[in-house]
């Protein structure tokens, strides 16, 4: 099976350099995404959209022979809003999407509208902006790599409103790994109807995996989020 890896804020396809040899051990054809003006710190974000980073997960969609089956989407933190999105485009084309520390985003929400902007762009912030539970896994060795890896985000990718038209993509299951914090909270969230959970909330089929650690466990639990994923693809 074809897995897309979609990263998350400040990463590129490295991000996924821990998970990916389990994938492909279990046989499964790993396609892990640095998308656009991601590509270093020199690279020219200016302009980048959300739909550009949306479009080019389509691409990827769009280019793999459907004699293969159909891929499966893994998306990280705001990866899982791109991931969405892409699955709204093509619904028909996705067996499972995979939220990492994430979930959907719905009709006019954003990634993250509360990250600073500095000079036209969303660098990784100092690490006292996020909480504790964030952090949780990420010891100083980890962090200092995460911080020399980290590029930029486009302010369009991380502000932008999602826009979705086919309602087509609640019928597409999900899996929603709950890492900094334990998926009972977010199944409450769901069953309170609060503002950040309704899309996820209108998804038929969803199942929720608890691996405790920080925000990002492809840093973290890099060994355990690769079973996840693999548990996930056999389950769907």
């Amino acid at each position: 099976m074809h897995l897309i890896l979609i990263p998350g804020l400040w990463l590129d396809a490295s991000s996924w350099d821990l998970v990916v040899p389990p994938l492909r051990e279990a046989g499964h054809r790993t396609h892990a995404l640095t998308l656009p003006g991601m590509e270093g710190p020199a690279a020219d974000r200016t302009g980048v959209t959300l739909r550009d980073h949306v479009d080019a997960v389509v691409g990827v969609i769009d280019s793999l022979d459907p004699g293969e089956g159909r891929p499966v989407l893994v998306g990280h933190s705001g990866g899982g809003a791109i991931a969405h999105a892409a699955v709204d485009a093509r619904p028909d084309r996705v067996a499972r999407v995979v939220y990492v520390a994430s979930e959907p985003k719905g009709e006019g929400q954003c990634i993250n509208d509360q990250l600073p902007v500095v000079n036209g762009e969303v660098p990784l912030p100092e690490w006292s902006f996020f909480g504790s539970e964030e952090l949780d896994g990420l010891d100083s060795g980890m962090r200092a790599d995460f911080r020399a890896r980290a590029v930029p985000a486009p302010v369009g990718v991380v502000r932008d409103g999602q826009r979705l038209s086919d309602e087509r993509r609640y019928e597409v299951p999900a899996t929603v790994v709950a890492c900094e914090y334990p998926s009972a909270m977010l199944r409450q969230w769901v069953a309170q109807g609060h503002p950040g959970a309704r899309e996820l909330g209108r998804i038929r089929d969803v199942e929720y995996v608890d691996l405790a650690t920080g925000h990002w466990p492809q840093f973290s639990r890099p060994a355990e989020l690769a079973r996840v994923i693999l548990a996930s693809v056999d389950g769907g």
